[in-house]
């Protein structure tokens, strides 16, 4: 979840709120060298108004550390101003000598955030489509609710970085509701609902149920903060109505990353990067379940702009990031400097992809509350055409 929080209450959290077990050493059958940071979170943003509760993350291993990748664990409980609800549990757990990876992110929101109509040209002050008269385009508010279940188990293939599995995953939007500002008295339709009704979906709620198949090559020497090596993600996900989708479809995700060391004395000192494309391959979806910027996983695509900013049929975004050590001898200050770019495509608006990019920029301080782990406090600043910029807070690094 990207939302902007105060760094003096980050810098505070970060002075040893870790549990962690008294040894260190290799238990059979036991979670070990377990480290919990109960994150107190205070923050605000224009969706949400401010927030209060927990950010937690915990890092652990299920097997021998020496053989096997340390698991994690991030989430956020918490509660706005504007009345919302904001809970989620996100983790990549890594089982004894690394045999099965379990990916998993459930949440429950009750909240509200601005969507902006489909493809990459989208304004920002609302006006009618060009392209669809009759229709808002631009910012147009929606409050709505969201149970999300997705679950992927997968296993090694003998003794390779290769990954192959399934997974089920669940999404039902409801309580959707779309609203102008007060001032705004043009009749207009909203672009979600246009959609929706054009595609044959209800306007207030709607259900993707499906499963998918997957293919990871996990090599990183961390998932948490990588140093080095790569990872790659191929999911395809098949929505069938029989599992309860309001209508069948596939989706399309290809995800690769890539660490480069710039100095073996100091690892830290790397150039990170992230490509990243979602596509409807057949079918069709909810409004809601179109690709978007900052739906990914862990919410952490396109800082610059807002959650959702940008949304269409397909997807494609690219990020570069270096990040280096702020010290000479020590590793608990750090910096980074990053770019990215998104282009969406959509048939709605027949806008194709990579017609237009919206790119990004900013930087960013890294404070590292546990060295063993890795386990870094990352607050960034992003900048993007047209105004959009905003402050970003997470746990760990953006990828």
């Amino acid at each position: 979840m990207k939302s902007g929080f105060l760094l003096s209450l980050l810098l505070l959290a970060s002075l040893k709120l870790t549990a962690q077990s008294d040894s260190i050493t290799y238990q059979p059958n036991k979670i070990n060298q377990f480290k919990l940071v109960p994150l107190p979170a205070i923050g605000s943003n224009p969706a949400n108004g401010w927030l209060f509760g927990l950010a937690p993350s915990a890092t652990w291993y299920m097997g021998d550390p020496q053989t096997t990748k340390m698991s994690n664990f991030v989430g956020n409980f918490l509660y706005t101003t504007k009345q919302q609800w904001i809970f989620s549990s996100r983790s990549n757990i890594f089982l004894n000598e690394n045999k099965t990876i379990l990916i998993g992110d459930w949440r429950y929101f009750i909240t509200s955030q601005p969507t902006y109509g489909l493809g990459s040209s989208t304004p920002n002050e609302p006006m009618e489509n060009p392209n669809q008269p009759g229709v808002w385009w631009g910012e147009q508010q929606m409050d709505f609710r969201l149970i999300r279940f997705y679950e992927a188990i997968l296993k090694r293939i003998g003794d390779s970085k290769l990954y192959l599995g399934a997974g089920y995953h669940l999404d039902v939007h409801s309580k959707i509701k779309n609203f102008q500002d007060e001032e705004i008295t043009d009749h207009l339709e909203f672009a979600h609902d246009r959609y929706n009704s054009d595609m044959g979906f209800d306007t207030e709620k709607y259900t993707l149920s499906g499963i998918s198949l997957n293919m990871v090559m996990e090599n990183r020497d961390n998932s948490v903060s990588p140093y080095e090596k790569n990872f790659a993600w191929v999911q395809y996900k098949i929505n069938p109505s029989f599992l309860g989708s309001d209508q069948s479809s596939s989706l399309l995700l290809l995800d690769y990353r890539h660490y480069i060391n710039l100095s073996e004395k100091r690892k830290r000192n790397l150039v990170a990067l992230w490509g990243f494309g979602n596509f409807l391959v057949s079918g069709k979806v909810p409004y809601m379940n179109l690709p978007g910027m900052g739906w990914d996983m862990f919410g952490r695509s396109g800082r610059a702009y807002a959650q959702g900013r940008f949304r269409g049929e397909s997807m494609v975004y690219t990020e570069a990031e270096w990040r280096f050590p702020l010290q000479q001898n020590k590793e608990t200050f750090g910096g980074t400097v990053f770019v990215n770019a998104a282009s969406f495509g959509s048939k709605t608006t027949q806008e194709k992809l990579f017609e237009k990019f919206n790119p990004g920029y900013g930087l960013g301080l890294r404070v590292m509350i546990n060295k063993q782990n890795r386990t870094t406090i990352s607050a960034d600043y992003g900048f993007g055409q047209k105004g959009n910029s905003g402050f970003y807070l997470n746990v760990n690094e953006s990828f």
